[in-house]
């Protein structure tokens, strides 16, 4: 990446810090752009005179944010994935709703012309968290004609007129049809989805996690599905990852589970890059910076 900024900034005096082992004593910056879950050093980095830390990744709970030194401003690449996480987000609603792949046959069925299937008209989207990805969740869904209703921890406006906020997530979960996570990690959304909002749950709901896994206790998940109240949860995050061979999640039947890759998107690491690019000319401007991390609030 150091390539591509030189070519970018041709002025800017840039240096190569290895993530892992001893700083050289003479290392030194005003601005830090780093993968913050790989770099074992960024502690000490984070205290040679640096005013602003880009996290190139979309999120920050891995990020070690009692590193940072007072007055540190702190963005990460916030909205990248979201394109593509929402496109995936909809091909789980669709396969739920259309049966897929079960419906696909082989041979010649018993029956021909006879299989009921949903649909997403009218059928009805819960959210819990409605940032950018939340938001282009939602874009996608009206076209179907979906209608939706929001969870989110502020007061601020919905970002679409077509969603509704709520202020209960057992209330949300008991009308929803689809219930989706697109919240961060944090303390008070660590196990958001456990016994009490399932137990509220609209029987048959179909749960999506796309945000982190610790989002659900997947104890309080796996009964949810034993039992049919939840009839099928598509995860694309797990808690942890990788999850362990052997995991009752691999096997359930009403489990549908792929390796963290609704992020993945040819230009992704491209699109990543181009957010970071835009606030480092901010930041040389004096601009205001894009994705600024509340580090009290965790994201």
């Amino acid at each position: 990446m150091a390539d591509q900024i030189i070519e970018r900034f041709p002025d800017l005096d840039v240096v190569v810090v290895p993530g892992e082992g001893e700083v050289p004593a003479d290392v030194a910056g005003d601005a830090l752009v780093t993968a913050g879950w790989t770099a074992t050093n960024l502690p000490d980095v984070l205290r040679r005179g640096v005013a602003w830390v880009h996290n190139i990744g979309t999120g920050v709970d891995r990020f070690p944010l009692d590193a940072l030194v007072d007055g540190q401003v702190l963005t990460c690449s916030r909205g990248a994935s979201a394109v593509a996480i929402s496109e995936w987000v909809m091909a789980q609603l669709l396969a739920f709703a259309k049966d897929l792949p079960a419906s696909w046959i082989s041979e010649p069925p018993e029956h021909w012309n006879y299989l009921q299937l949903g649909t997403l008209e009218g059928a009805h989207l819960g959210l819990i968290g409605v940032g950018g990805i939340g938001t282009e969740i939602v874009r996608r869904a009206e076209p179907f004609g979906m209608e939706v209703r929001a969870f989110r921890r502020t007061d601020a406006p919905p970002p679409r007129s077509s969603i509704t906020l709520v202020d209960d997530v057992a209330e949300l979960a008991a009308w929803a049809d689809h219930l989706v996570l697109a919240a961060p990690l944090t303390d008070q959304t660590r196990h958001i989805v456990g016994r009490d909002l399932l137990a509220s749950a609209k029987p048959g709901l179909h749960l999506v996690n796309i945000a982190r896994g610790g989002l659900v206790d997947q104890d309080a998940l796996r009964e949810a599905v034993d039992d049919g109240r939840v009839a099928r949860a598509s995860l694309d995050t797990v808690d942890p990852e990788p999850l362990p061979a052997g995991h009752w999640l691999y096997s359930h039947p009403s489990v549908k589970l792929s390796a963290h890759v609704s992020w993945s998107t040819p230009a992704a690491f491209d699109i990543m890059f181009e957010i970071y690019c835009d606030n480092l000319r901010r930041w040389l401007d004096g601009e205001p910076l894009a994705g600024v991390v509340d580090v009290e609030a965790g994201y």
